[in-house]
């Protein structure tokens, strides 16, 4: 068990590497109720989550889900966050743990009048059933699943408990998050668990998680962006909409875009034995140009492999880099992102977000 965002957590529950590969193959159970969950509500609802996130929350239809931004006035990521639209007035807003707090504070000193923000992140638990036979193994007592698209969502149940199903996960696996009262969680992780015990379905810690979305290049907050790094540096400028009006960050993210960011983020394989962390200086020619953000071993891929924030134009696929392991210098070669595409999109048609 280790601390993460205040919350404590389970790092791995037997093996991170029976973990990771169970997410690839069959599916894991993931506690994931350390992330902050709000209910944004009122007839300017949308109006104001327009005004303070970067994509176009208007092109959100109700049962669908949107990935955003929340950005400062320089454009700096304030945090990465998932929007639930239930109705024209209703939206869940999931963010990452760590930032919870600084999160609220945030969205309440932009709050209009008519608009309520309650945070029932102690009300509402989280859990992620992720894997590619995620859909077909839910328990007895489960809602059909088949109709929920890719970023869509439904309220059902799951294990004979009232359930919110979403069709969205970090792992890049087809899978759902589980939103579901807290009294009601602890039997329906084990209802999940009990009926998929001898398909091979396993829980899994932040182990298996951190490498599961870093194979499917899903960025980590505090790592691979934060208020230092604008969503271009970041690669996540397909989620700024420039031209949808204005919005916290607008002006400096115009500026960004016609100029070209400074730096970039890229994907870096690297040999065995040589694994990457988060702060390892990156060089090339023997002058350093950025540094590691995130970095493991994958099990699955069976190398290790990072991403880097690197200056400048990005380096072409197959060039090979520097990385600073232990003192030494190990070889890296860019290669294109993602570094595995799993399930998560194969099962259904995407919604547009």
């Amino acid at each position: 068990m280790v601390d993460f965002g205040g919350w404590e957590l389970p790092q791995q529950y037997t093996s991170i590497r029976d973990e990771h590969l169970a997410v690839r193959k069959v599916a894991g159970l993931f506690d994931i109720s350390h992330m902050g969950r709000l209910d944004v509500q009122g007839a300017d609802a949308e109006q104001f989550l327009q005004s303070v996130l970067t994509n176009d929350v208007s092109s959100v239809q109700p049962g669908h889900a949107q990935y955003n931004l929340m950005c400062l006035e320089d454009g700096g990521v304030v945090d990465d966050l998932v929007i639930y639209r239930r109705s024209a007035d209703d939206f869940l807003v999931v963010v990452n743990a760590s930032n919870r707090e600084k999160d609220v504070a945030w969205l309440r000193a932009h709050l209009p009048v008519g608009v309520t923000l309650t945070d029932r992140t102690l009300e509402v638990a989280l859990i992620a059933f992720q894997g590619p036979r995620a859909a077909e193994l839910l328990p007895e007592g489960s809602s059909e699943t088949d109709a929920i698209p890719y970023f869509g969502f439904a309220p059902g149940q799951v294990a004979g408990a009232a359930a919110l199903i979403s069709r969205t996960g970090y792992t890049g696996e087809d899978g759902f998050e589980l939103f579901v009262d807290a009294h009601r969680i602890g039997e329906v992780w084990d209802a999940i668990l009990e009926h998929g015990r001898e398909t091979g379905v396993l829980p899994a810690g932040l182990g298996a998680r951190d490498a599961t979305r870093l194979e499917a290049a899903l960025r980590l907050y505090g790592n691979d962006m934060d208020e230092t790094v604008n969503p271009y540096e970041a690669g996540l400028g397909w989620t700024v909409k420039l031209d949808k009006g204005e919005f916290v960050g607008r002006a400096a993210l115009v500026e960004v875009k016609a100029q070209g960011p400074r730096r970039r983020l890229i994907g870096l394989s690297m040999q065995a034995g040589s694994i990457p962390r988060h702060g390892a200086a990156v060089s090339s020619g023997g002058k350093k140009v950025g540094a590691v953000t995130s970095g493991t071993h994958s099990f699955f891929l069976g190398h290790p492999i990072a991403l880097a924030l690197v200056e400048g134009p990005s380096f072409p696929v197959g060039e090979t880099l520097a990385v600073d392991v232990r003192g030494r210098e190990a070889p890296a070669e860019v290669v294109k992102l993602p570094f595995y595409r799993g399930s998560a999109r194969s099962a259904t048609a995407p919604a547009k977000s």
